[in-house]
């Protein structure tokens, strides 16, 4: 694209040379002279000043210091963002209805869906318009794929689920699966039906490898805008508020609530039955026991050491128990030595 043109897309302020030809997207220091990047971060200016990027996406304040073309945003990140998606080259998932694809005659298919190798589309199952199916997904009996949605090989959609519009499935999730739920007689583990649905909202997108487990009576819900990272864990009846996004590796166990706009770091555990409420953040491995009431952020673990370190504290914390009982001991002795003012409801500190 031109410049010119994408500075239309993006209502940004052009300096420089509109007619330069735009191929890619690329990062600040590597770029050439038909790629395009940004600068969102004041303390990279120096490379700005080297850039050989054909243009640079800046805020008003960095332009001065830029040596060749600019686009003057006051977010440049999300201008990044906006034009890799006008110069984005993915090749459709598939093109047409594959003779090797098996749809139920019992289901439905809207306009212009696209259905590659090996896709299989259970009994009464509905596909919406511009739907794209990668090789070996599996739709499951009375589920519904909203219109636009794309899903990548292998996905499997169990059966009574709903997708929404305009989402995006990254290979090897499964969606629908059965929650853990199980009573144990007498030592046998007996197997509790799951008969609740799954209902995914729209722009939602999920990672490769991610398991969304059905109710066990309810549904699990996740609302529209959420963003949910490779290698996740969502158990049974959880809900998940829009706007949220969830890193990789992450574990929520059932009947979690999360709010809306939360951020959830790499590898937290969420404990079951708690609620999160809107706005809070929670760093990489986080391990959250009770309910969040406050929107804020939220840490827990150990911060990296030298492996000396690290067992000297270990250590140390293995006699933690120790330290406290003596403590406590210590604290009644000086109550006893100490002497209490007459006129204070103070004690002594």
């Amino acid at each position: 694209m031109r410049l010119e043109d994408i500075a239309s897309h993006l209502g940004a302020q052009l300096r420089g040379d509109g007619s330069v030809d735009i191929v890619r997207v690329s990062n600040l220091e590597t770029a050439g002279p038909d790629e395009i990047s940004f600068l969102s971060d004041e303390r990279y200016r120096e490379a700005l000043a080297k850039a050989r990027a054909g243009a640079v996406i800046v805020r008003e304040a960095d332009a001065e210091h830029a040596t060749g073309n600019v686009l003057i945003l006051p977010d440049p990140y999300v201008g990044f963002a906006k034009v890799a998606q006008l110069l984005d080259k993915t090749p459709p998932l598939a093109t047409g209805v594959s003779p090797l694809a098996y749809v139920d005659p019992t289901a439905t298919l809207g306009q212009n869906v696209a259905l590659a190798p090996h896709v299989f589309v259970g009994p009464h199952a509905v596909i919406g318009d511009n739907v794209q199916l990668a090789s070996g997904v599996s739709i499951g009996q009375n589920s519904r794929i909203g219109s636009g949605t794309r899903l990548y090989p292998n996905v499997t959609v169990y059966h009574d689920v709903q997708i929404g519009q305009s989402c995006l499935i990254q290979s090897g999730a499964v969606i629908g699966s059965d929650g853990f739920g199980y009573a144990n007689e007498k030592g046998t583990w007996l197997k509790i039906p799951q008969t609740g649905r799954v209902m995914i909202g729209s722009h939602v997108e999920i990672g490769a490898n991610t398991c969304i487990d059905r109710g066990a009576l309810d549904d699990t819900v996740i609302e529209d805008n959420v963003i949910i990272d490779n290698l996740c864990q969502i158990a049974h009846n959880v809900r998940i508020g829009s706007g949220t996004a969830i890193a990789g590796q992450t574990t929520i166990a059932g009947s979690v609530t999360i709010g809306r706009y939360c951020i959830i770091g790499g590898t937290a555990v969420l404990n079951g039955h708690i609620k999160i409420c809107d706005g809070v953040t929670l760093t990489g491995n986080t391990v959250v026991m009770r309910s969040i009431e406050e929107p804020g952020t939220y840490s827990s673990g150990i911060p990296c050491q030298t492996n000396k370190e690290w067992r000297l504290t270990t250590a140390r914390y293995l006699h933690l128990n120790d330290l406290y009982r003596r403590i406590g001991k210590i604290e009644q002795k000086l109550k006893g030595l100490l002497p209490v003012r007459a006129d204070s409801s103070q004690e002594p500190s």
